[in-house]
């Protein structure tokens, strides 16, 4: 991240937080000691996040596809999506600084990582399960056709990275044996089969953790999801496959993962069947969501030079068990 980057996209979280001020009155944030004028929220190879006030702007991934873009920043501002999305800010055009698609976006509260009781698990699963069940065939308007959900090729790009950073580490073996051991359309090599249900056509979020929700108003507003730049039409059980993945490797505590699910289930949520035999469904996506969180890990120690975690080790050993479960036990045959 250069510093032209950051007082770019500070102007463009100014402007936005003055357009967006009602009535027109001052900005809070301008001439305060306190000022939140370029304060850098986020700075990652995939998005650099600046604040100015009540508005964030937001340069996205080198290579973004600006017609994709363009079309999940509508959907986020679609009136289908009140209540579920954060939508977005109106902001003046780009300027010559901004190689990167940028995006205004309001202010929200996230979830506080010191307080992990208070972790809205609940709120996430009903967030899910009413942008699972929106018509994609409704979203009129659009400025292009829904792309798919990056799921797949967000699991198929940390293995690049793995390959790319941590070739030689011992546990990168068993990381690739899992890895192949997934379907193709986990891999992001296919389109996911239909199986006589919705696989393909519901409209996911495509990287649900909890650091994608915000409170909005803040500091007390509903939670909202946010980051819309893996969102598309795909098999919505990969949406619930992180916190699946955590329970499955021992690190989502059973009564939290039941809570998940039993909120996703009771608001109507279409990825699984049935809440006490969920894993036809999730297995897959939880399996892939695995290997992606182990590629990256050997990667970022490897970058670090440290050794794996503790986290970090029991997502490896996951990766492990995986790699040589008996093919019986396997919920869909790899492709």
């Amino acid at each position: 991240m250069t510093a032209s980057v950051v007082r770019a996209l500070a102007a463009v979280a100014r402007d936005a937080a003055h357009l967006s001020t009602p009535g027109g009155g001052p900005c809070q944030a301008c001439g305060a000691l306190s000022a939140r004028d370029g304060e850098t929220l986020a700075n990652r190879p995939d998005g650099t996040v600046v604040r100015h006030g009540s508005a964030v702007a937001k340069a996205h991934a080198p290579g973004t596809d600006p017609v994709a873009h363009r079309t999940r920043l509508a959907v986020a501002a679609h009136p289908a999506l009140a209540g579920v999305l954060l939508p977005p800010l109106p902001h003046p055009p780009d300027g010559p600084a901004q190689a990167r698609p940028v995006s205004a976006w309001p202010y929200g509260a996230p979830v506080d990582p010191g307080d992990p009781d208070a972790a809205p698990w609940e709120d996430a699963a009903v967030l899910l399960a009413r942008l699972h069940r929106i018509a994609p065939a409704g979203l009129t308007g659009l400025p292009g056709p829904l792309p798919p959900m990056r799921g797949p090729a967000k699991a198929a790009a940390a293995m690049a990275r793995l390959e790319a950073a941590a070739a030689d580490h011992p546990a990168a073996p068993d990381v690739r044996r899992a890895w192949a051991r997934l379907p193709a359309w986990a891999r992001g090599q296919s389109p996911p089969p239909a199986h006589g249900r919705v696989r393909r056509s519901a409209l996911c979020h495509g990287d649900l953790h909890l650091g994608q929700l915000v409170r909005h108003p803040t500091p007390d507003g509903p939670w909202l999801l946010i980051d819309v730049d893996d969102l598309g039409l795909g098999d919505p059980a990969w949406d619930l496959a992180r916190p699946a993945a955590w329970f499955a490797a021992g690190l989502l505590p059973p009564e939290i993962w039941q809570r998940f699910l039993g909120a996703y289930t009771a608001a109507n949520g279409p990825a699984v069947t049935r809440a006490d035999d969920p894993w036809p469904q999730l297995d897959v996506p939880a399996k892939a969501l695995t290997v992606q969180t182990a590629a990256l890990a050997l990667a970022k120690s490897a970058a670090e030079g440290r050794q794996p975690d503790e986290v970090e080790r029991a997502v490896l050993e996951a990766c492990t068990r995986i790699g040589t479960q008996p093919p019986e036990l396997e919920f869909e045959t790899p492709s």
